[in-house]
């Protein structure tokens, strides 16, 4: 039996703590925030069922590690990273030879490196498939509104970060028609340009409200607080693959643009009878894609630090993407702001992006 663990952290005061506390929900966030604070990570819940199509099983543990991505980005580094290497240890005493690091808790301070240096196990951040299945997805959905990606316009929103960078090669690689990076660092932004194969038609842009609107595909994976693409920014029958928690995707998208299709990035079906024992949000039997390397790599014995740092190896999320074929994941059914989208409904969209 191989053995993980996957720090998870609450995204919304109101949503997540109150629902364990409700007087959460008659404080204000400031003061719930501080309290938390105050509280220690601790074991959330066993999972367990997980089979690979080799045979190979496993089992794992959530360990909570109490912070809010607010306080994630806006507390002391060191006070953060203390936190999550407390979790991490966590897991290690559970026994997991492997921890990764979701939503929060592997944007903080150094993208895992430090944590992994003050454990006695394995760290991934899952980034290499989350980076993989976003591409996938966003490839699969566009094919099923008419979309050819060789010959549209695609964004990448967030394209210096360690998603952003290699979702650009991954798209590149396969052909597109004109690729859009869009962040805040103009100079960062062209050294991404320059590393994309020769002959890619690359635009550079810290201005969403100027490029945005002619992207036919975007993929975006921010590391920002609250949403930042509107309905103004995108164009009829566009395609968005949202890899952010919290979404980059403001909830009005979903209210105003029924001639859009925003999916989110990374949910992935587990092989097995998998129990997580544990509501955040999902289908039963999928998980989220940073989830799922974690389980891939403990039931490849790989226990290594796999996805570590603000820069993902290209080489590692074509890996995993194998890996995870091997064993039996692969991109489950599309959801858009936390709800099952169906063939009738893209086809429905598409039709409305037509008009």
């Amino acid at each position: 039996m191989e053995r993980f663990a996957f720090l998870i952290h609450p995204i919304s005061v109101r949503k997540d703590i109150a629902r364990k506390y409700p007087i959460a929900r008659a404080m204000p966030e400031s003061w719930v925030e501080r309290a938390m604070t105050w509280m220690k990570p601790k074991v959330i819940s066993h999972i367990t069922g997980i089979r690979s199509a080799t045979g190979t099983e496993a089992e794992g543990w959530f360990v909570g590690c109490p912070l809010t991505p607010r306080q994630f980005l806006e507390l002391d580094v060191n006070f953060v990273l203390a936190k999550i290497t407390t979790a991490a240890r966590i897991a290690q005493e559970m026994g997991a030879k492997i921890v990764g690091l979701g939503a929060y808790t592997s944007i903080a301070g150094d993208g895992g490196i430090t944590v992994d240096q003050n454990v006695e196990i394995a760290v991934t951040t899952g980034n290499s498939y989350t980076c993989y299945t976003a591409i996938e997805g966003a490839r699969r959905a566009a094919g099923l509104m008419g979309v050819r990606p060789e010959a549209a316009s695609v964004a990448v929103v967030g394209a210096t970060g360690s998603i952003g960078r290699v979702s650009a090669h991954l798209l590149a690689e396969e052909g597109v028609g004109e690729m859009i990076l869009v962040g805040r660092d103009e100079a960062r932004l062209q050294a991404v340009a320059e590393e994309l194969p020769a002959g890619t038609a690359t635009t550079v842009s810290t201005d969403l409200d100027q490029t945005l609107p002619r992207a036919d595909i975007i993929v975006t994976v921010t590391s920002a607080v609250d949403a930042v693409i509107e309905p103004r920014h995108l164009k009829p029958g566009a395609v968005v693959c949202d890899v952010s928690r919290p979404r980059d995707v403001s909830v009005r998208v979903a209210k105003e643009r029924d001639d859009v299709l925003v999916i989110e990035g990374g949910v992935v079906s587990v092989p097995g009878d998998v129990e997580f024992h544990f509501n955040f949000g999902f289908p039963a039997k999928t998980s989220y894609a940073c989830m799922a390397e974690t389980m891939i790599l403990a039931l490849d014995g790989r226990y290594e630090s796999f996805s570590l740092g603000k820069e993902l190896d290209l080489a590692r999320v074509k890996e995993i993407g194998a890996l995870a074929a091997k064993h039996g994941f692969k991109l489950a059914g599309f959801r858009s702001f936390e709800k099952a989208v169906t063939d009738e409904q893209i086809a429905r969209i598409r039709e409305k992006a037509g008009r």
